[in-house]
């Protein structure tokens, strides 16, 4: 079942924001960049690699139930030298060239372990096919963990310069009190630190936003990445609203249980192998050989050309090959008791995750409640700052603090908004539900910004 989104306007500073990044004439949304970073990214493309290396090997395992055939051809010169008793026959002593060719084909009729062999192949198949979307998946959190990250930094760049303009006009208030002697030098001193503060701060925002749009270049191979911001501030909760809902979905999908009950069943499939040890093998079998004799005749026993043309069937029993197959079964029988255990703990692996990312996930929606209550209490609490300040109830160092409080606020509000939805995402991926339509849905939640 899939969420649904409430799409509503972004509380930040559009002005300073627009100020402060003059945005170029096209942003790229999130499913655009995660398609980039499909072609580009280079441990995605190690993982196809070896899924299509893995479908090739399966490929390989059909070969054995399937007829084969073969052309066998050679030359040899022969010498022949017979001699006879005195007075019967003159002794012979030739040389010549003998040529030989042999077509020979085989059905395997009976043969255990080869189809066995390609039981596994097929079950090879499946599991680099979960490996894949394994990838695949985690290339999805990866590009938006990227693609927030640029986001925030984004925002909290703004954050700190709207925080400059304000400490700025309370800094020249100070000044301008000082010295018409209604106030303190401490008040201006107070204030020239908060704004020095700010001034380090702006040059730390700025650096994180570069690193930050430096590594989500990296990962889409694209120079100037301009992603383009979220257009809502609430997410609906989790669908469904129950942790074990979500645990059994990914019994039967995640990639992770798949491979591990997979991985199980090639281990069963090669004790099957190891007992065929012990079983009989039946192949359909035919040949044709042909010996040919330039220069051979009757009078040196040798033939101009000789042709055989054979059918049958070639049987094989193993009587006793010095205890190895018993113990090859034995050796299979403890890797699928492993491969079993393997395949329990992943299940409690998976669950585990998937319960954690789901109260992470309403966490984080309840702290974007919190910090949303606590954005407007101290917008409150700034005004009413002001305002003593302005009657001489409050001091400078009041009304820099509470604006300190509110953009802090502000910035961390803004990271949580981005949690909210790299929660879903992840959510999706402990389950292992997580799709390329999840990134479509998601990029409802972007728009485009207009040219500067």
């Amino acid at each position: 079942m899939s969420f649904t989104w409430t799409p509503l306007r972004l509380k930040l500073l559009p002005l300073l924001l627009g100020a402060a990044f003059a945005a170029p004439s096209q942003a790229q949304n999130l499913l655009e960049l995660y398609e980039s970073a499909r072609a580009y990214d280079a441990t995605w493309q190690s993982a196809k690699a070896l899924y299509d290396a893995n479908i090739y090997r399966a490929e390989q395992a059909r070969a054995n139930i399937l007829p084969s055939a073969n052309l066998a051809a050679g030359a040899s010169r022969v010498h022949f030298e017979n001699g006879f008793a005195p007075g019967t026959f003159p002794p012979i002593d030739r040389t010549f060239t003998a040529q030989t060719g042999t077509v020979s084909a085989s059905q395997p009729l009976y043969r255990p372990a080869n189809l066995a062999a390609y039981e596994q192949g097929k079950r090879q198949a499946d599991l680099a096919q979960q490996q894949l979307t394994a990838a695949s998946q985690d290339l999805i959190v990866r590009v938006s963990q990227a693609y927030f990250d640029v986001l925030a930094a984004q925002d909290t760049l703004a954050f700190v310069r709207g925080q400059k303009a304000a400490v700025a006009e309370q800094l020249a208030s100070a000044k301008r009190n000082f010295e018409v002697g209604t106030t303190t030098i401490t008040d201006t001193r107070e204030a020239q630190s908060r704004y020095d503060l700010v001034i380090a701060q702006e040059i730390q925002g700025e650096n994180d936003l570069r690193v930050k749009k430096l590594a989500l270049d990296s990962l889409v191979g694209r120079p100037n990445v301009n992603p383009a911001p979220l257009t809502v501030t609430e997410l609906p909760p989790p669908n469904p609203a129950d942790p074990q809902a979500w645990v059994d979905r990914g019994e039967t999908v995640s990639p992770s249980i798949l491979q591990a009950r997979q991985a199980l069943e090639i281990a069963q499939l090669e004790t099957e192998k190891a007992r065929a040890g012990h079983k009989p093998t039946l192949d359909l079998v035919a040949s044709y050989n042909v010996i040919r004799n330039p220069n051979g005749n009757q009078q040196v026993a040798v033939f101009n050309r000789t042709d055989t043309g054979t059918v049958g069937v070639a049987f094989n029993l193993p009587l006793f090959a010095g205890f190895a197959t018993q113990n090859r079964v034995r050796e299979t029988l403890s890797l699928e008791e492993k491969a079993q255990a393997d395949l329990e703990n992943t299940r409690r692996s998976v669950a585990q995750a998937t319960r954690a990312a789901y109260f992470s996930l309403v966490s984080v929606q309840s702290q974007v409640k919190a910090l949303e209550a606590a954005e407007a209490s101290s917008q409150s609490s700034l005004d009413a700052n002001r305002v003593g300040y302005q009657v001489g109830v409050r001091i400078n160092i009041d009304v820099l603090n509470a604006q300190s409080q509110l953009y802090l606020t502000k910035r961390d509000l803004s990271q949580a908004r981005y949690n909210v939805v790299l929660g879903h995402l992840k959510l999706r991926q402990a389950s292992g539900t997580l799709a390329p339509e999840d990134l479509a849905r998601l990029n409802t939640l972007v728009a485009t910004p207009l040219a500067q």
